[in-house]
């Protein structure tokens, strides 16, 4: 099938790329030139486990292309995908012109039927307006041309993404037409052996599906470590309480570890958004407000730790870091507790030499550009040396079980601040350690 994916950031690239490697000819538009002349040198502009090689690999086998040029990339094409940003506003809501300027281009030089496909996290009613901006272009030309708004919400985990898409555990389709569930059902065919992965409904009910999924995740984080706190206060173990409930199927074991907040792209925007639209609806959701509030406070729990531990004063104390990106598996540093963290240590006058796999050119040139104090190194173990504790804010692989004589020899005293709990079952005060950790 020859399909067009409009957009080539995260979600348009990985789609673009997996429905290439399935055999189908895709076409990646974007309307920065910079960012296309890259891709077609084989420069892949965000970091995600096996995205680059398979990339590189349907670009050689000729599946795979990038161009700037939107009619000649919907000229053959069955279905267009819709996969730009939707920054949030200033007010928390999904910020559509890019959506919607994509929609009067679709219109604008479509010459034939198509299937166009919101893959872009969009309010609920974002389908009707594609097709309002679509119909009008056409009307304006004086064409009477079939076409058919889909919407259909990406579930891709960052880090991971490639694996999610590949072999998800559920693909949403909403449409108003058999024709336009039949198309989506041939090109996600592929990637699952049971149809009752391929879930189908209304559109509004698609849309409303993405934003649901992402409020129940951050719910799920922002409980647990609102008991982690209670914990903290009443002597119990949250880790010992995360493995008590989560035992419950109900339940489960997925996010509810007790950690420093959740970030990124997702869960924050569409909170914030899922707030948003139920009071334009008049219903004030008292639950997601808490879920933010909660996450909000908690991304600066390790920094309060540390002021607890050392005093207001930070002057003349130096703090190793590990971990800037809000994940393991990415350099996306969106909404990190790593940001925050930073620049509540250093406002109280201490040092930071930070270390991460992936995002410190993330760091260095976005999220915490201008921020003095702050001195980026190559190795996880090089920021120790004559630092006063370390910090812990990613659970990146590379720092799951590290030598923690080394830790011990580098640092000037044998402090962990542990914002993910990663060291929990290391027992690091027989070891000599002060281990300070969330939820105990």
């Amino acid at each position: 099938m020859n399909i067009a994916v409009v957009g080539s950031g995260y979600v348009g690239l990985v789609s673009g790329t997996c429905f290439a490697e399935m055999g189908n000819h895709v076409t990646c538009v974007d309307i920065d030139p910079l960012k296309i002349e890259k891709l077609n040198k084989g420069i892949i502009p965000i970091f995600e486990p096996g995205l680059e090689a398979m990339v590189l690999k349907n670009v050689q086998k000729q599946n795979l292309e990038f161009t700037t040029n939107l009619s000649e990339a919907i000229a053959n094409a069955k279905v267009v995908f819709i996969a730009v940003g939707t920054p949030m506003g200033d007010d928390g809501s999904a910020d559509l012109q890019y959506v919607l300027a994509v929609a009067k281009s679709i219109g604008e030089t479509m010459t034939k039927e198509l299937v166009v496909v919101d893959k872009s996290t969009v309010p609920i009613g974002t389908a009707d307006k594609v097709k309002a901006t679509i119909q009008k272009q056409l009307d304006k030309r004086g064409l009477a041309i079939n076409f058919h708004v889909v919407s259909n919400p990406e579930f891709l985990k960052e880090g991971a993404a490639i694996d999610d898409f590949m072999k998800p555990d559920r693909v949403v389709i909403g449409a108003d037409s058999d024709y336009a569930f039949e198309v989506m059902k041939q090109l996600y065919s592929p990637f699952f052996r049971t149809h009752e992965r391929f879930i189908t409904m209304d559109i509004r009910s698609a849309e409303m599906t993405k934003y649901a999924a992402n409020a129940m995740l951050a719910t799920k984080i922002s409980f647990m470590n609102e008991i982690a706190n209670i914990c903290e206060r009443v002597g119990a173990d949250a880790n010992q309480v995360r493995i008590g409930i989560g035992s419950d199927k109900r339940i489960g074991y997925s996010f509810i570890y007790p950690g420093a907040g959740y970030g990124g792209s997702c869960f924050p925007k569409d909170v914030k958004a899922l707030k948003k639209i139920a009071e334009e609806h008049g219903y004030k959701a008292n639950l997601i407000t808490s879920v933010e509030n909660v996450n909000d406070a908690q991304k600066l729990v390790i920094a309060q730790k540390i002021v607890n531990r050392f005093g207001e004063d930070l002057s003349g104390l130096t703090f190793a870091l590990w971990g800037l990106a809000f994940k393991p598996g990415t350099d996306d540093m969106r909404e990190a507790p790593a940001i925050y963290v930073v620049k509540e240590l250093v406002k109280r006058g201490a040092k930071i030499k930070a270390y991460d796999p992936k995002a410190i050119e993330e760091a260095q040139e976005f999220y915490l550009k201008g921020v003095d104090g702050i001195t980026y190194y190559e190795s996880k173990y090089e920021v120790l040396k004559d630092a006063d504790a370390l910090i812990l804010l990613t659970e990146w692989k590379e720092f799951r079980s590290p030598d923690f004589d080394e830790i011990k020899q580098q640092l000037k005293s044998a402090i962990v601040f542990d914002g993910r709990n990663q060291y929990n079952a290391f027992n690091l005060e027989s070891k000599g350690f002060e281990y300070v950790q969330i939820g105990k």
